[in-house]
């Protein structure tokens, strides 16, 4: 399963606030630090924001914050969140045309393997893969 550059970034910033769920980060910082669109950042930020992984606030101070512990957040859910949308094969979206449709094997197959992919990730949360906080580089 190959997942879409959304949730790799989206992936990358709730590792990263899961290194220090105390603190609010600001999409420009994040972005920064993975080298990342801000503009993307901030519309990743939004999804996870409406489903409950994070929560925002504007202004001074503001950023976004893990909206749970770290170790309350199944991978699984992050993955199906940032995917949503986005199917396996076009065969899986409702109108997908399938020139084999009524004699074909694989698509069972397909998502027996989906439906595992995430089961896997369901066994690890944030907090199993949360990286450390950068160096600051003072000694």
């Amino acid at each position: 399963m190959r997942l879409t550059t959304f949730t790799d970034f989206g992936l990358r910033a709730l590792m990263r606030m899961a290194g220090t769920p105390e603190r609010a980060f600001s999409t420009a910082e994040l972005a920064s630090e993975f080298g990342i669109s801000r503009n993307h950042l901030a519309k990743i930020m939004q999804r996870l924001a409406r489903s409950g992984i994070v929560e925002t606030r504007r202004g001074g101070g503001g950023g976004a914050r893990l909206a749970r512990p770290p170790d309350a957040i199944r991978l699984g859910e992050v993955v199906r969140v940032l995917e949503q949308g986005h199917v396996l094969v076009d065969c899986f979206a409702s109108g997908g045309d399938c020139t084999i449709a009524g004699c074909c094997r694989l698509k069972g197959r397909l998502r027996a393997a989906e439906a595992a992919f995430l089961a896997d990730l369901d066994r690890s949360t944030l907090a199993d893969v949360a990286l450390p906080a950068p160096a600051t580089g003072a000694a």
